[in-house]
């Protein structure tokens, strides 16, 4: 039985990987100039050192600009907001054992949307950095978030779920309606205010994954060498104990990595929601909640998911485009519903 599930596993990985391969191509190839999947696969792959030689490319200079300075940005940068937001929800639904649990479980989302909103009505001028005034405060605000929740809920050295988990409604609750608030006095921003919050990455740059690459694919890996202790911690934090797991360690560890994901993620894309939910979610229902399985698929699922949804986000309304967030929400929400529907069918 154990060979038969790691085989599926290994096939829906493997499975995940191809359709991720083929959608980026894909994705590269669409756009306001269309360019022919062929021409971006044979580009692609007439850029890897010692591969390249044997490549016959014949990608002209405007197609190889829009393919690797405009387009693969986009698509990279999705790619690693997919993988990130998937993990750390991954390991949240493990930590707080709910599978309801997503990124945003500890309010970094909206102290990270009240960072860039007082940095947009503020006008708070670049002064010539390399990253957006709006990144860095939306950065800040992520990280002073984390900290403040972290710190309301520790009581005696010792930070427990329950308490995380309602600090982080807490202070999720008073910086949103900080948030709302701002935006009534500030009518003429609520514009672009709204369109940040709802996720975009037309702003992805090859600077901008040089920052964010590093923390998300990093903490994925040190977060999947946990995956021992969260399969230990599902059946409780004193039994995780007993067995030699250093649960206060552990937790410590987790939200910090999280934290740091979860903070880019939103700095350079705005709030993308349902990412983190429902792909591990998904994974959890088919395969179970090993995560020696779950971090894994879900890190692949994720970067297909999102980008996926952003490229419908910037094709289907061409030349306009939407905020990737709705897109998320729009394919995530029936298909939660549905699971519900399907639970409830069960359970009766």
């Amino acid at each position: 039985m154990n060979k038969v599930i790691i085989k599926k596993r290994k096939t829906l990985f493997i499975t995940l990987l191809l359709v991720y391969i083929i959608l980026a191509v894909v994705a590269t190839s669409l756009g306001a100039a269309t360019i022919k999947p062929y021409t971006v696969l044979t580009g692609i792959l007439g850029k890897i050192p010692f591969l390249g030689q044997y490549i016959n490319s014949n990608v002209s200079e405007t197609d190889s600009l829009i393919i690797f300075m405009v387009r693969m940005p986009r698509i990279i940068m999705a790619s690693l907001v997919g993988i990130g937001l998937s993990v750390v929800g991954a390991s949240f639904q493990s930590l707080f054992k709910n599978p309801m649990a997503d990124p945003y479980v500890l309010g970094i989302s909206s102290g990270a949307a009240l960072g860039a909103v007082l940095a947009m009505v503020l006008n708070i001028p670049s002064s010539g950095a390399s990253l957006s005034i709006v990144t860095i405060s939306a950065f800040i605000g992520a990280v002073v978030t984390t900290i403040l929740v972290y710190n309301i809920a520790q009581v005696r050295g010792r930070v427990t779920t329950t308490n995380l988990l309602l600090a982080g409604c807490a202070v999720s609750f008073l910086m949103s309606s900080m948030i709302s608030i701002i935006m009534v006095f500030n009518q003429q921003d609520v514009n672009k205010i709204v369109f940040w919050m709802m996720g975009s990455f037309n702003a992805s740059s090859w600077k901008n994954i040089c920052i964010v690459a590093p923390i998300i694919l990093i903490g994925t890996i040190v977060i999947y060498f946990y995956y021992k202790d969260f399969n230990l911690m599902l059946t409780g934090e004193d039994n995780a104990k007993s067995l030699g797991t250093d649960t206060e360690k552990i937790k410590k560890i987790i939200i910090l990595l999280s934290s740091m994901i979860v903070a880019v993620s939103v700095s350079f894309s705005g709030i993308i929601g349902f990412v983190g939910f429902l792909v591990p979610h998904m994974i959890r229902i088919v395969f179970g909640p090993n995560n020696k399985a779950l971090i894994p698929l879900s890190a692949i699922g994720g970067a297909t998911f999102l980008l996926f949804s952003d490229t419908i986000a910037r094709t289907i309304a061409a030349p306009a485009e939407l905020p990737v967030g709705s897109v998320t929400a729009l394919i995530g929400a029936p298909y939660f519903i549905y699971l519900l529907i399907k639970m409830k069918k069960r359970s009766g």
